[in-house]
């Protein structure tokens, strides 16, 4: 089968943003027989992708079709808009004179990656299939981008249904995304849940790596919480983190320290509150594929978000990562990361922004040897059981083939909702 996929932020596993669910799935399908042509912008690529608009290369087999579209984590919301609507207007032209293909899948964010996924799939008469990533609008406007009301919220929300009604199939990567999704108008079965996925080979349960907690003056012997991923406004790791740390100080456990890797807009915000905090360190990003050093150093991973209502939905990488490294897993979110953890007993669920629930979470874990390693098994069993890259590479790949199969009869539509 020959797949058009367009995601403006396909990175490998030299990347530091972890983003390389794209990549992952598609060398496999590549390596399956199948063709795929990536579209997407330069910023997560090889600095060669960058030096010309318009570049065509390979990277594993994967034919890759980059617009020169600069991006960054400390931009502002207007410049990102500034930079996802360049990306649209470079891909689509990318798109559309790709050939022709069997299907077009692109994903999200940002929502206009559709765009052009859609004028290629209606220029082509191919079957368009959407993923869906995050639910933009709503989680924009919930975190203060977007206005709720106004011109920009209509235009936004009226693409957002655009392109679920002008989609064959879609994508969603949890349980409340899918919720979300319906809650438009598309019809419940042309959404199928694809989560975020564990790369086994990637990620595995292993001893410690003193060498790099020495080399972050980390004792051998601490207790470490490790933490890798986004550092901005939706993740609020400035806030519950600093909070913890310091409320561990005060209780005397100088033996727990936190290691966080990543970066982003709340990298400066972060820095300050801990600069009087010697039991936290600051490791900066690491590529993708260094990222299981700090993953096996550490004795419990986090995964945090801001208190958002609408960021109850993700299905985090991190938190794929950390199960698959068979660590136990602190999450803040009460939506599909809590159930999980809570039902397959591999992780603990504290609120989001409460720093002294964390501090306590910690210490129990710290404490309980035999319970932080039944755990660790029970998160490396789940990760195992549904969360393998393979297994759901396989399942999206189907979806795909269905989609394909049915041709342009397989239009979701809409029924009418609230606005």
């Amino acid at each position: 089968m020959r797949i058009l996929y367009v995601h403006q932020f396909f990175a490998t596993r030299d990347s530091s943003l972890g983003l390389i669910r794209s990549y992952e799935f598609a060398r496999r399908w590549v390596a399956d027989g199948h063709q795929v042509t990536m579209i997407t912008s330069s910023s997560r690529l090889p600095e060669e992708y960058g030096r010309a608009h318009f570049v065509d290369g390979e990277i594993d087999g994967i034919h890759v079709r980059s617009v020169r579209v600069p991006y960054s984590n400390y931009m502002g919301y207007v410049r990102r808009m500034w930079s996802f609507a360049l990306f649209t207007v470079g891909a689509t032209w990318l798109a559309v004179t790709s050939g022709k293909h069997d299907v077009v899948f692109a994903t999200s964010t940002p929502l206009t990656v559709g765009i052009p996924g859609w004028v290629a799939a209606a220029l082509r008469e191919t079957p368009f299939v959407f993923e869906v990533r995050d639910l933009w609008p709503e989680a924009a406007i919930q975190m203060g981008a977007l206005p709720r009301k106004g011109p920009i919220a209509r235009v936004a929300k009226s693409l957002e249904r655009f392109i679920y009604r002008h989609a064959a199939r879609m994508i969603a990567l949890s349980p409340g995304m899918k919720a979300g999704v319906v809650a438009e108008g598309t019809p419940a079965e042309h959404v199928h849940i694809v989560p975020n996925s564990a790369d086994l080979d990637l990620f595995t349960p292993g001893e410690r790596d003193t060498t790099f907690l020495a080399s972050h003056g980390v004792a051998p012997d601490a207790f470490v919480v490790g933490y890798a991923g986004a550092i901005g406004p939706s993740n609020a790791v400035e806030e519950q983190v600093p909070s913890a740390a310091r409320t561990l100080l005060e209780r005397d456990r100088n033996d727990i320290v936190f290691i966080i890797a990543g970066d982003g807009r709340s990298m400066p915000a972060l820095e300050a509150a801990v600069a009087d905090l010697p039991n936290v360190h600051l490791v900066g990003s690491l590529p993708k594929r260094d990222v299981p050093v700090l993953t096996r150093s550490a004795d419990v991973l986090m995964t945090l978000f801001a208190d958002i209502p609408i960021l109850a939905t993700n299905s985090p990488n991190k938190f794929f990562d950390g199960l698959a490294s068979g660590r136990p897993m602190i999450v803040n979110s009460p939506g599909w990361t809590r159930e999980l953890v809570e039902q397959a007993d591999c992780g603990v669920y504290v609120r989001a922004g409460d720093g002294p629930a964390l501090a306590g979470a910690i210490q129990r874990l710290a404490d309980d040897v035999e319970l932080r390693l039944s755990m660790g098994r029970n998160a490396r069993a789940l990760a195992e059981e549904r969360f393998g890259r393979e297994q759901l590479a396989e399942q999206l790949l189907s979806v795909l083939e269905d989609a394909a199969s049915c041709g342009n009869e397989g239009e979701t539509g809409t029924t009418e909702t609230a606005p």
